[in-house]
């Protein structure tokens, strides 16, 4: 079995050596850098006036600078990388020593009160399971994660589980491709991106093809016939501001192309290291392998292809560079030449990017499911059972509750049953309904749960826990409810659902809670669903005589030397100990 403490630990120094070895490269780089600086300007200054020196000086000089540039920039993208994974690492211990998760992004956008049931397990928001287990780095990728968190579907569950124990094995390279993926600076979310690909025209002639090549061809040789005196200065010049004029008639569209482009450009230089991260990687699960056929749909290489885009944006992007714009395009045809081979990109591959995208995206987000798996190497898969035998678990518990403090307990309920679960308060009820939600939820979204065994017939969720009234809607507490359990009435009529319920009907009085409490019961429980009821009305524990599928248990406190105490036990039948009584006299707000 794995160690995760070790494995983050190990990783973290061996990433810390590499960044000492590559920040001692990367200052010889920037000294190098200002050596041929210095050298171009003395050479310009020492043999000014003197063209057939200089001219050749200064292209041979930028060449040599944009080379250093770019292999300097080559060994800043390998210090950041480095740096990331050394984050991730350090991350991951700080968890797995503190369990503090609160500085993660909380996931509160994905909040929704009318969900089946992320409202009322803690599924999103500060401290929440989305906090502790999202480890995404593109918002695509945590919008993906979210929407399986919430898809609520039952499919394919062994499918899932295969790819997430895959990717838990692949500890390293899911760092490398996550600490790849936290570079990407994203300006454009990626649906605004495919809809510009979608929409874009060009404005490029055809003629455009060969026409910069013809141009340089003739620059070169105009340059040579000015440096052994066939030509004169002023032929240099004019040709030069021929040049210049006929990129000046696209300009406005040039402009336009390399802002819309310049936006993306981060994103698909680090998508393109993502793709080939992907398709040098073997997979064997079902999931994973559909995934990455996504990317061997074409007769080059995804990442080739994004690459091929993302030299091109880095090509037009030398536009900004002052000195190499104006000769560029003076004698090159620069900006028209790079916008040519942007248009044809798009052109040839708009429809693809879409889809590209998403093999991504979607990895992003099942990385952290592997992640997951791998920080957690205790937990049990849940063994599948097709027929429908309920729930079997022993020893489960709440995932996000310290496993020095927490207690777990057994539990077994049978397709069909309903338990009423009768306690003292804080005694357990509420978290003992949030460790079967997310037992429900981990085992449908292919995790482990936390628990020493587990059978599970695949079943959806749906929940009643936390109504609130809506003054803006000019909506009752009561109402909400209302409104609420007509959801799962609906609901229930058309698929198999796991219902949680917590305290219904709060919002009346007791005599007339009780009786509706009881006809919604006998209607949940003709309606052949499977559930659990939390309620501190005792009364509500008699319908178990009429109705044999419903059953009762409980969670006691008992007050020794004036003191309470919980054992948080699951226990079969009534509660007897209320302490309502007790702790309002115990915090001095009621008198003896």
């Amino acid at each position: 079995m794995n160690n995760p403490l070790e494995f983050y630990t190990k990783q973290k120094e061996i990433h810390q050596q590499e960044l000492s070895k590559i920040s001692k490269k990367l200052l010889f780089s920037s000294l190098i850098r200002l050596f041929i600086f210095l050298a171009i300007c003395f050479a310009i200054y020492y043999f000014f006036g003197n063209m057939n020196v200089i001219v050749p000086v200064i292209f041979g000089g930028i060449a040599l600078f944009l080379f250093l540039v770019s292999r300097h920039s080559n060994l800043k993208d390998k210090s950041d990388k480095q740096k990331e994974i050394i984050k991730l690492n350090e991350l991951e211990i700080d968890i797995l020593k503190t369990r503090n998760f609160k500085d993660l992004p909380e996931g509160s956008e994905f909040e929704n009160p009318i969900h089946p049931y992320s409202q009322d397990i803690d599924l999103f928001g500060r401290g929440s399971f989305f906090q502790y287990s999202n480890r995404t780095a593109l918002y695509e990728g945590t919008k993906i994660l979210a929407g399986i968190f919430t898809k609520n579907s039952i499919e394919n569950i062994p499918q899932k589980q295969e790819a997430v124990k895959e990717l838990a094995t692949k500890a390293e390279w899911r760092q490398e491709f996550t600490a790849l993926a936290k570079l990407v600076k994203t300006e454009t979310p990626s649906k605004t991106v495919i809809k510009w690909f979608k929409n874009y025209k060009n404005f490029v002639p055809n003629y455009i093809k060969w026409l910069p090549t013809v141009f340089s061809v003739i620059s070169i040789l105009v340059i040579v016939g000015y440096a052994f005196d066939y030509l004169k200065g002023i032929h240099l010049f004019l040709w030069f501001l021929a040049g210049l004029l006929f990129t000046g008639i696209f300009l406005k569209k040039i402009n336009l192309l390399s802002g819309s482009v310049s936006k993306v450009q981060d994103t698909f230089h680090q998508y393109h290291l993502l793709l080939e991260l992907l398709e040098k990687e073997e997979f064997s699960s079902e999931i994973l392998k559909k995934n990455q056929s996504l990317i061997h749909s074409e007769k080059k290489k995804a990442s080739a292809i994004f690459k091929e885009f993302s030299k091109a944006i880095d090509a037009l992007d030398q536009r900004n560079n002052m000195l190499f714009g104006i000769f560029g395009n003076g004698f090159l045809l620069w900006d028209l030449r790079q916008s040519y081979k942007l248009e044809k990109w798009i052109s040839a591959y708009r429809q693809n990017v879409e889809k590209w995208f998403e093999v991504i995206e979607l990895t992003d987000a099942y990385n952290s499911l592997g992640n997951f798996v791998f920080n957690h190497p205790n937990y049990v898969f849940p063994e599948i059972i097709n027929e429908k035998r309920g729930i079997s678990a022993s020893k489960l518990a709440h995932p996000l509750l310290d496993t020095k403090k927490r207690v777990a307990n057994d539990f077994a309920i049978g397709d069909e049953e309903f338990f009423i679960i009768t306690g003292a308060n804080m005694a357990g009820k509420s978290t003992f309904l949030r460790t079967v939600s997310l037992q429900i939820l981990m085992s449908n979204i292919g995790l482990p749960v936390c628990a020493e065994a587990c059978k599970y017939s695949p079943i959806k969720l749906i929940t009643s826990m936390r109504t609130s009234d809506s003054l803006s809607d000019d909506e009752s507490y009561f109402f909400s409810e209302l409104k609420r359990l007509k959801f799962i009435v609906d609901e229930i009529k058309t698929d198999r659902y796991f219902i949680i319920l917590d305290e219904i009907l709060k919002g009346t009085n007791s005599s007339d809670k009780a009786i509706g409490s009881k006809k919604f019961i006998r209607k949940l429980v003709n309606s052949n669903s499977t559930g659990i009821i939390a309620t501190h009305d005792l009364s509500l524990c008699e319908i178990t005589s009429e109705l044999s599928q419903v059953k009762n248990h409980y969670f006691d406190a008992e007050i020794i030397n004036d003191e309470l105490h919980f054992d948080y036990k699951f226990k079969d039948g009534i509660c007897q100990n209320m302490n309502a009584s007790f702790l309002l006299r115990k915090m001095e707000i009621v008198d003896d």
